[in-house]
């Protein structure tokens, strides 16, 4: 059974960390509540992908929570993710949905074109991200989402919508006025010396809007 997008954190994860340290931050960030959970394909050289998504999606499968791998669609094929989340239009997606056979999650990253979000739509994705909301570190290679791009965007889908780049529990009221169902955090939990601490207080923040 495909698992569904829930509103919320969703949470990007580097697998090229130190995976004992990778691994024990995931265990605690899985204490709390969390909507989705990408992993970049930025995998170790001559690393076998397979070996560490496999070990993240036994323990996020345990909770429930949904795994999607960032571009690389055929891992599909060899192991259980529940998704992909490209970072621009596949226009062969309709083929890759038919090759792998199995309902899946898929989603796109948007910046201020909105004719990605309308391929999103008319293509049935399950939701959208607009990457970058602020400056960031790990967002580096996106230029700045305005806020009317995300307003009009709510205008020609009502597909969930997440926000990412930047966003920090300092700055996170600034996206009250915006219609997003959750925020997509890398840096900001990962490299937090307490990430289950960190989730709860983006969670605080998010509730207040």
């Amino acid at each position: 059974m495909m698992k569904t997008v829930q509103n919320g954190i969703y949470l990007i994860i580097d697998p090229s960390v130190k995976r004992e340290t990778l691994l024990s931050k995931l265990n605690e960030i899985l204490s709390e509540e969390i909507a989705i959970i990408q992993i970049w394909d930025n995998f170790k050289p001559n690393e076998d992908p397979l070996e560490i998504t496999d070990e993240i999606l036994r323990l996020c499968h345990k909770k429930n929570i949904p795994v999607l791998i960032n571009n690389q669609w055929q891992l599909l094929k060899k192991i259980d993710l529940d998704g992909v989340h490209f970072d621009e239009i596949q226009n062969n997606i309709y083929e890759i949905k038919h090759d792998l056979g199995r309902k899946i999650i898929t989603g796109v990253t948007c910046n201020n074109d909105l004719s990605v979000v309308k391929w999103a739509n008319d293509n049935e994705l399950n939701y959208i991200s607009f990457c970058s909301m602020f400056s960031s570190s790990t967002a580096n290679s996106c230029d700045l989402v305005t806020f009317k791009t995300v307003k009009d965007a709510r205008k020609i889908t009502s597909l969930p919508i997440f926000l990412a780049g930047g966003i920090k529990p300092e700055n996170i009221e600034m996206l009250n006025e915006l219609p997003y169902s959750g925020i997509a955090i890398v840096s900001g939990i990962m490299e937090a010396d307490k990430p289950s601490e960190a989730i709860r207080i983006y969670k605080q923040k998010i509730k207040a809007q």
